[in-house]
């Protein structure tokens, strides 16, 4: 007996989602089929650099003057490495400067050099070169140059550690222009300051 037309319109449709099935398969596998290649850098890593500053004071003071009368002059040197990784930039300045209530910060004039050779509380062999904070009094000093922003005296350095530069302070008892009393008035006197240098990291130049 022959299928009557509703099965076989029943079968066909039962039919249908396993053709569309079995197409889909063969459409997805067709897609996957492809040539692939890849390349990978791999272990990447980001790490920050160090800035590192040091001297040869050893912990000690690079100017103790004592007995000083007018016109009195000297010089001391102080060695700075720099330990750093990165570029930067080395900054002179002064901070906490203290007085006995009298002038005599106002008449000690001072200059702050950079070079190369001699060592701490030893200037022999000292070669200036650019880079000097002008001799000015102290109290101009501490209300000129007192923080990095207002430093002189720039060493700019590479970010190789072990860069040094050498720095020559020179002072002066300047009474120029003093009556004898005004003169007489500094006996006794003291003035203290700190001597600063900042080294800050700089952005490194592109090649």
């Amino acid at each position: 007996m022959a299928p009557s037309r509703t099965f076989r319109r029943a079968t066909a449709l039962a039919a249908a989602p396993v053709a569309i099935l079995a197409a889909g398969a063969l459409v997805w596998q067709s897609s996957t089929a492809a040539f692939t290649a890849t390349t990978r850098n791999a272990g990447n890593s980001w790490s920050t650099g160090q800035v590192l500053l040091t001297d040869d004071d050893q912990g000690r003071a690079g100017f103790t003057v004592t007995g000083l009368v007018p016109g009195q002059t000297g010089e001391k040197c102080l060695v700075v490495t720099s330990g750093s990784t990165v570029p930067g930039e080395v900054r002179s300045y002064a901070q906490n400067l203290r007085t006995s209530g009298s002038a005599l910060a106002d008449r000690i004039r001072f200059r702050v050099e950079q070079g190369t050779g001699g060592s701490f509380d030893d200037c022999t062999g000292f070669t200036p070169a650019a880079g000097a904070l002008p001799a000015q009094s102290l109290t101009t000093l501490s209300q000129v140059n007192f923080d990095y922003a207002t430093g002189g005296g720039v060493w700019k350095t590479t970010g190789t550690p072990g860069e040094s530069r050498t720095y020559r302070g020179t002072w002066t008892f300047d009474t120029t222009g003093l009556t004898q009393a005004q003169i007489d008035a500094l006996q006794g006197a003291q003035v203290t300051m700190d001597l600063v240098w900042e080294l800050q990291s700089t952005e490194p130049t592109a090649p």
